[in-house]
């Protein structure tokens, strides 16, 4: 299999990351004030010959805190992870190595898949979306018959 995926954020998705955002927070009234920063998931991205797999580390995010979009063969994965309770005692951190905040990740997919059929599940701290891969049918060969008319 060739290099058909990538990750990285093209700048046309800008609003659609806006909205999500948004949509979160309509979403989830109850969650304690946005603790400002970004946090940015590890990703792994998986070929196989049925589907491309894309699996995010989200350990601590519940399933109404993460949107995924696709749009112009661009996996959008939006969320936020809110910071622990702090103790109730006073706390001195030795070591900070957790991220928290708003992330948005983006995966370009250069084959051909059936956005419609994506699923996504969420276990064990564990994002897996799947989108099945179609058969490409740009760039296949295609003989065209000639007919020879007669004058």
């Amino acid at each position: 299999m060739s290099h058909s995926v990538s990750a990285h954020e093209p700048p046309d998705l800008s609003s659609e990351v806006r909205r999500l955002f948004d949509d979160l927070a309509r979403r989830r009234p109850d969650r304690r004030p946005f603790v400002s920063g970004e946090c940015s998931p590890t990703l792994d991205v998986l070929e196989t010959e049925q589907a491309v797999e894309i699996v995010v580390d989200v350990p601590g995010i519940p399933a109404d805190g993460i949107r995924i979009l696709i749009k112009h063969n661009t996996v959008l994965i939006v969320g936020e992870k809110d910071r622990a309770e702090p103790s109730r005692t006073p706390t001195s951190f030795h070591l900070v190595e957790r991220d928290f905040g708003r992330f948005a990740r983006a995966v370009r997919i250069h084959t051909a898949v059936d956005a419609s059929r994506a699923r996504a599940t969420l276990a064990n701290g564990e994002l897996r979306v799947a989108i099945p891969r179609i058969v490409e049918r740009r760039g296949r060969e295609i003989l065209v018959p000639i007919d020879a008319g007669t004058e």
